[in-house]
């Protein structure tokens, strides 16, 4: 992290980090997309111990950083819930995302 001599430097680097997120949220959507194929319910995409195990190691990891857990359970929720509803779309359509 660099130090910041301005707002304006602060934003700068606060919209890059923003593309850097964007960015790895698009690619956990390619990979959840690929997800489909080795699965054969809706129940088997719902996942529910595997999501609870990814909110529980996000939350441990917020822990670590000295960021609030509940933000990003909550943010990880969103972004779970909006992705597994991606995943039985693809899954009704056949796999043709």
């Amino acid at each position: 992290m660099r130090e910041c001599h301005s707002l304006k430097e602060v934003r700068e680097e606060i919209d890059k980090l923003d593309d850097e997120i964007v960015k790895l949220i698009s690619k956990r959507a390619r990979y959840i997309r690929q997800a489909v194929k080795f699965k054969n319910s809706i129940e088997e995409i719902k996942a529910k111990d595997r999501v609870d195990e990814v909110l529980q190691n996000v939350r441990h990891k917020a822990l670590a950083l000295n960021l609030s857990p509940n933000l990003i359970t909550k943010l990880y929720e969103i972004i779970i819930d909006d992705m597994v509803e991606s995943e039985i779309a693809e899954f009704r359509n056949g796999g043709n995302f």
